[in-house]
């Protein structure tokens, strides 16, 4: 029989987070997220998000033993700002039983319904900028630390379930990162300083933590990204703990920003990009960082010991977007990927329907290396 419990202290959360490390300890494939950035993330009162969300947590037992987990979430702003009715799923895992999936889900669905949802929708986090959709495609690829990753039974459990249907798929790109900067490009962006006079600005840690600019980066994301599944505006609050999460620790030669210099160097673009950590956080036991994971993450994010480069988050303004910045932000980042000896950049999550990111893949050797969607459901009584 299964046993659904609801998580209601800090050690149930801990057990909560611990699940996921015990099912994937023999995957070769899975990249362990940071116990710590788990642990941030779900607390109620840490994570900024909450200022916008609801949430409750979730695990399955049977006989003494966990076998499954889930996150229950409401977003109100993005319910406001899409005009839905919508409980979200996430941190959504289990072992292959589909009593185990089915009975998570309506706990899901139950816990919306009380609060007014009419549907459901996942895998998805809290914000726009949390891990979002299941992977359906790309089994046999490493998976990277920004993503989710799960096995491949879990959509064949969705099809099984019955009335969930695709709502979303997101894919990601691998990039092999050419010798030099394609000559589309390179036209492009010296087109755009000389007409337009769009250049790159090298900012300091400095003016990104203290003079506003990192900000100014995720208020620009705000506005690019606010047509997107699912996406609320970020709270500042929300934005303060992003320039601390991504800011404080990237190298800044591997941060591309795009200013307008008839606009008295205004900020229209951004690209953050990050050395891929996968290979070291795949070292760490069960995402913890000490007492010897550090060293490996050190390595990776200051010595750049990868073949690989993630590209996070890219945003430019939409009254610039023809007139090159794309290629600005692409020329300078190619020419520091070369510079630091990376041989692949890993595109991430883009919606398989934005034809505009996806047509810049065109003019690289690059390929869809990973598929990974939302479900949604149904869930009124009426």
């Amino acid at each position: 029989m299964i046993e659904i419990r609801k998580i209601l202290d800090k050690r149930g959360l801990k057990e909560f987070i611990q699940f996921r490390y015990d099912l994937y300890k023999n995957d070769p494939h899975d990249v362990p997220y940071l116990f710590s950035d788990e642990m941030f993330t779900l607390s109620k009162d840490k994570n900024a998000s909450f200022d916008d969300c609801e949430a409750d947590y979730f695990m399955a037992w049977r006989d003494g033993k966990p076998v499954g987990r889930v996150a229950a979430i409401i977003n109100h702003k993005a319910n406001e700002r899409w005009n839905n009715k919508e409980v979200r799923f996430g941190w959504f895992d289990f072992i292959d039983d589909i009593e185990v999936s089915k009975a998570l889900l309506q706990t899901v669905a139950e816990w919306g319904r009380e609060r007014g949802m009419d549907s459901m929708i996942g895998p998805i986090g809290f914000a726009d900028t949390d891990r979002e959709g299941m992977l359906i495609e790309g089994f046999e690829e490493y998976s990277t630390a920004y993503a989710n990753y799960n096995y491949p039974y879990y959509p064949q459990h969705m099809e099984k379930l019955g009335g969930f249907v695709k709502d979303n798929d997101y894919v990601q790109c691998l990039v092999k990162i050419p010798d030099q900067v394609p000559e589309k490009f390179d036209k492009i962006a010296d087109l755009a300083a000389k007409r337009f006079h769009l250049k790159v600005k090298k900012l300091s840690r400095n003016e990104l933590m203290k003079k506003g600019f990192g900000h100014e980066v995720f208020n620009i994301l705000n506005i690019t990204y606010q047509n997107l599944y699912g996406f609320s505006k970020l709270n500042d609050r929300k934005v303060n703990q992003l320039v601390e999460q991504y800011i404080r620790i990237a190298d800044l030669n591997l941060v591309s920003i795009i200013v307008d210099g008839n606009q008295n160097d205004k900020m229209v673009g951004f690209g953050i990009t990050f050395p891929s950590l996968s290979k070291a956080q795949r070292k760490l036991k069960n995402g913890r960082l000490f007492p010897f994971g550090w060293v490996g993450m050190l390595d990776a994010i200051k010595w750049h010991h990868s073949e690989f480069v993630d590209m996070l988050l890219i945003g430019v303004l939409p009254e610039y977007r023809r007139k090159g910045a794309n290629a600005l932000i692409f020329r300078d980042l190619i020419e520091q990927y070369n510079r630091y000896g990376f041989k692949y950049a890993e595109a991430m999550q883009q919606m398989e329907t934005n034809e505009g990111i996806l047509s810049n893949w065109e003019y690289f050797d690059s390929r869809i290396n990973r598929r990974l969607r939302c479900y949604k459901k149904v869930i009124s009584d009426k």
